[in-house]
């Protein structure tokens, strides 16, 4: 039995088309049970926003959510992941 590593890490996302928000919303629910807390700031005069997310999971479960994430056109992601966790 292979056991995957889980990591704790932070996942930045800009929102450039706040019209996403709902598609956006919809991945991070769907991943839940690897974000541990959710910050969001609005730029409404700008018309975008930031997201930031504090995530623990492997490194399969939070690729799998951020790669969702990057492929929402208007959508930057990026993440810091601890090395190892336990």
């Amino acid at each position: 039995m292979i056991i995957l590593e889980r990591r704790i890490g932070v996942v930045g996302i800009v929102v450039e088309d706040r019209n996403k928000s709902p598609e956006i919303n919809s991945i991070i629910s769907q991943y839940g049970n690897i974000i541990v807390g959710r910050m969001g700031i609005p730029n409404r005069d700008k018309g975008l926003g930031v997201i930031s997310l504090i995530v623990e999971g492997t490194t399969d479960e939070i690729g799998a959510m951020t790669g969702k994430l990057g492929n929402i056109k208007g959508v930057q992601v990026k993440s810091a992941l601890s090395n190892k966790y336990k």
